[in-house]
């Protein structure tokens, strides 16, 4: 059963992020997470089962708000989706962009991760809103590669301001959909 919240809770999430993003969930390990939280390993495993309990806690968000985001572009029809959904999902990839990064990393592994479930459905949800709702497969194409593209780049390292960033996603991911002066 997870700890209450606390400073210390937070600040091993963080360094466990960190850490994660920069060598890999399998290249580190809780030594490495409790010296970079500046914490004993007993204070960590106090907080937190294991790794795979932080892990499950630092992707438990991103996989919620995917979910979230699917259920406002529901309500959206048609054409009408795709802005709204390319905008939500470039937001969400930039706000969970070392999540992501941690992801990809070992994306075999990870898409076996029970917090990581729901993702494949949400995706699908996500690339319907991004094609407009079309069936058809040029639509699908171009919305998966605009699912995968986005992703790709926030986990990457490419030397861009957040601000930039996101509107050169958004721009790019339009143009890919075939919507250029949106």
């Amino acid at each position: 059963m997870p700890r209450p919240p606390s400073p210390m809770r937070r600040h091993i999430l963080d360094a466990a992020l960190r850490l994660f993003a920069e060598r890999g969930f399998k290249g580190t390990s809780l030594q490495d997470i409790a010296a970079e939280a500046n914490c004993s390993k007993a204070s960590l495993l106090y907080h937190f089962a294991g790794k795979d309990a932080i892990l499950t806690e630092l992707l438990t968000p991103p996989a919620e708000s995917l979910a979230a985001m699917g259920g406002e572009l529901a309500a959206l029809s048609g054409e009408r989706a795709v802005v709204p959904a390319v905008t939500a999902y470039v937001g969400l990839a930039m706000r969970f962009r070392l999540e992501i990064k941690i992801i990809f990393a070992e994306l075999p592994d990870m898409l076996g991760h029970p917090a990581l479930a729901v993702i494949p459905q949400d995706v699908d949800r996500l690339a319907h809103a991004l094609a407009g709702r079309s069936k058809e497969a040029p639509a699908l194409v171009r919305a998966q590669m605009v699912i995968g593209g986005v992703a790709v780049t926030v986990a990457s390292d490419v030397a861009a301001d957040p601000e930039t960033m996101r509107a050169e996603l958004v721009r790019g991911a339009l143009r890919t959909l075939g919507h250029p002066d949106s």
